[in-house]
């Protein structure tokens, strides 16, 4: 049986935890920038209750938000990644949940070897509580025998509240479930699998299970197919662990345009150290690092540039020394005066596992001292927030 976790409100939950005077007040996470621009990307039960919705722009809905003290978080997925990582930790030294694995930032899949219902219930209940004592994040549950029914077993938890966060969906169970459950809700049914199942008059989630096997397969693709399986109690879909990232990105489009050299250099090196970061923590190193920048193409009234520039390093590294003065060379290469500029980024890239390095007797030293700064200010900003280590 497969269990799934889903964090409720998380960005908005996240902003709270930190944060307890938001407590009982509407919160919205947004990405804003300095001019006042961007959009609600989250939002707590109390902002919904006023009529805000995700993707409202923050200027539209201004009026709401000053009316009614909202708060209006700015967006930080680096604490959103921590706090993640916090949770599963958590979860693991719990030692209850086999083959445990995070799907997003906000969600997880684990599995426990447990057929009864009330016992199901009774340590998911014990995982719920420890995951909101450790992390004060509010999280959902569902448990089902395949890891689409968990997700549906969780779109339950949530609806109901007698439910308490936590639904166990058994076998008996799902045809009720699905019957009650509009086929656009189950997950891996995408916009063209509900196109054609619109054809079909394939209404609800029942509808697409209850289907002949055959005609499922002559009509659908295999995600569907899979989809269909799993409604029907199957397992047949794997959640991947995940792998290292091929690239991370780190970049902004700025409030107000900068032409200054200096202010473009001190964003160019905090977004270096912002990806060195990143790098780490998934045990990577980099082979190569990119910088680019570019003024506002939607003022048409001043002159337009834009330019990158890449560097081969000569050795792998994650250290953020490192590459933010290989960042801060490669804006000199691409950065012209005189110019308005609206957006800058930094590219690290030829990302692959950390692994020893054959050195020399005169650097071995020096590398492991480096290395050991890098995991003390790691930690230091993972417990004290992000920002209160910085390379300069």
């Amino acid at each position: 049986m497969f269990l799934h976790i889903d964090c409720n409100s998380y960005f908005a939950s996240c902003e709270i935890a930190t944060d307890p005077s938001l407590e009982g007040r509407p919160v919205v996470v947004a990405n804003v920038n300095e001019a006042g621009g961007g959009i609600v990307l989250a939002l707590n039960k109390e902002a919904k209750a006023l009529g805000l919705k995700r993707g409202n722009p923050v200027f539209q809905v201004k009026r709401v938000l000053d009316e009614n003290h909202v708060a209006v978080c700015r967006a930080d997925h680096k604490k959103y990644r921590r706090i993640s990582q916090q949770l599963m930790e958590a979860v693991r030294s719990q030692d209850l949940v086999l083959n445990f694995v995070q799907y997003s930032v906000d969600e997880f899949f684990g599995e426990l070897p447990v057929d009864d219902a009330q016992a199901a219930r009774h340590y998911i209940k014990l995982i719920k509580e420890h995951i909101e004592a450790s992390t004060h994040i509010p999280v959902s549950c569902g448990y089902a025998p395949t890891y689409t029914l968990a997700k549906v077993a969780t779109h339950y938890a949530k609806l109901y509240e007698g439910y308490k966060g936590i639904c166990v969906m058994m076998p008996e169970n799902r045809e009720v479930a699905l019957r009650k459950l509009p086929v656009n809700e189950v997950w891996g049914i995408g916009r063209q699998l509900r196109k054609r199942m619109m054809l079909l008059n394939v209404v609800t989630a029942w509808d697409f299970a209850s289907m002949d096997p055959n005609r499922v397969k002559q009509e659908f693709n295999t995600q569907g197919v899979n989809t269909y399986r799993e409604l029907n109690g199957q397992p047949c879909i794997t959640i991947d662990r995940g792998g290292l990232q091929s690239s991370i990105m780190q970049s902004r489009t700025f409030g107000f345009m900068i032409d200054d050299r200096e202010k473009l250099a001190a964003e160019v090196r905090k977004f270096a150290s912002d990806c060195s970061i990143k790098l780490r923590a998934q045990k990577g190193e980099c082979g190569s690092v990119s910088v680019f920048l570019a003024t506002n193409r939607h003022r048409t009234d001043l002159a337009q540039y834009h330019n990158s520039a890449s560097l081969k390093l000569t050795k792998r590294t994650s250290d953020s020394v490192a590459l933010m003065k290989a960042a801060e060379q490669l804006l000199g290469q691409v950065y012209k005066p005189f110019f308005q500029y609206k957006q800058a980024g930094v590219v690290l890239a030829d990302i692959r596992p950390e692994e020893g390095h054959q050195l020399d007797l005169f650097t071995v030293e020096v590398d492991e001292k480096r290395r050991k700064l890098m995991e003390v200010a790691d930690r230091i900003n993972e417990k004290f927030g992000s920002g209160t280590v910085e390379f300069k």
